[in-house]
């Protein structure tokens, strides 16, 4: 596993599919990364990572029922396997073992 890289807006997707368990469906990821990162993320990006995520193992996805509420069409609800969870431990290890080789860190000249 040493040599799987992950990209800062796939950690990110991978977080927030951790986040909101049972509710990682499209629009509530978007909602949970805009409400806790003030940043815009559009549908179509978070679609391509999350093909990606699962097509690397990282995900997996299956249909949730069809509502009334949506028109019949069914949400495709995400959640992290053992492999991703794995991958994001790793990625934590590593961020952390940068930070903390930081001696002095100070964000003035």
């Amino acid at each position: 596993m040493k040599n799987v890289h992950l990209g800062e807006f796939e950690e990110i997707v991978l977080l927030t599919v951790v986040i909101l368990k049972d509710e990682a469906y499209g629009i509530a990821i978007i909602d949970e990364m805009e409400k806790r990162l003030k940043r815009t993320v559009s549908i179509g990006a978070l679609q391509t990572v999350l093909r990606r995520l699962e097509k690397k193992g990282f995900l997996v996805s299956e249909l949730g029922e069809a509502t009334k509420v949506r028109g019949g069409k069914r949400k495709r609800f995400f959640s992290i396997t053992a492999y991703g969870k794995n991958v994001l431990t790793e990625t934590k290890e590593q961020r952390m073992g940068l930070w903390n080789a930081i001696t002095e860190f100070s964000f003035s000249s």
